[in-house]
């Protein structure tokens, strides 16, 4: 079996049995925040959960974040993924930032994000999750979304290559939202245009006088989520 995923001796591959873990362990770093490093034969895949403070209920969604060709979890526009783990966990949201095996892989960082998210439903009591994911990551985030329809409940594109986003159409209007600098010195605002098409659906945002990045754009961002994930994770 491949990365891919496929089908096993008993039926369809999980995600999570794609990955072939090895081992795993996890630590708290805060009381709030949870280290997770899954071993395989195809490198460590790692997670940092933001997890709802003592006190808070967990509520039945979650959110999860993965970055671009490079890999990272701050995200775009200077930590955006760490702001919004740090504070939609507050409101009883858990949000799981994903580190890939192969950054720059696109079928292995979907079975690393897909296998994340029936992490957040299995594991974290989950209903519905959103996916993320800036540049290359936005990609990852359509697939899986087409992939795992009845667990992701809407997608958001930063900064997206449309490479990979073929099967866009799968969303099936699916909410979708999508952020593109008009000054992107790496993939212009018509990629995600046209991802936008392919979909049939879904809000662009175009952001003035900022780059692929996103580092001028912080606080449009924040206030456009802000108005968009309510709505969405309340379906």
């Amino acid at each position: 079996m491949d990365d891919a995923g496929g089908l096993g001796e008993s039926g369809p591959v999980t995600p999570l049995e794609a990955l072939q873990v090895l081992a795993s362990q996890d630590v708290m770093l805060t009381p709030d925040l949870r280290h997770v490093e899954m071993y395989t034969m195809r490198g460590l895949l790692t997670l940092l959960w933001h997890e709802p403070p003592e006190g808070v209920a967990a509520r039945p969604v979650a959110l999860v974040l993965c970055g671009g060709a490079m890999g990272g979890l701050l995200g775009p526009a200077e930590g955006l993924y760490h702001r919004l783990g740090m504070e939609w966990s507050r409101r009883g949201v858990p949000v799981l930032r994903v580190s890939y095996r192969r950054p720059n892989d696109l079928d292995a960082c979907c079975v690393d994000v897909a296998a994340t998210v029936q992490l957040a439903v299995g594991g974290g009591g989950a209903e519905q999750v959103v996916v993320m994911g800036h540049s290359f990551g936005g990609a990852v985030a359509v697939r899986v979304g087409v992939g795992l329809s009845e667990m992701v409940a809407g997608v958001v594109t930063f900064a997206t290559q449309s490479a990979g986003c073929e099967m866009a159409g799968g969303l099936q209007g699916k909410p979708l939202l999508l952020f593109h600098g008009d000054r992107d010195e790496i993939l212009p605002p018509e990629t995600s245009e046209m991802v936008r098409m392919i979909a049939g659906s879904g809000e662009l945002v175009c952001l003035p006088n900022d780059g692929h990045l996103l580092a001028k754009s912080g606080e449009a961002l924040w206030e456009k989520l802000e108005e968009w994930l309510p709505a969405v994770l309340a379906r």
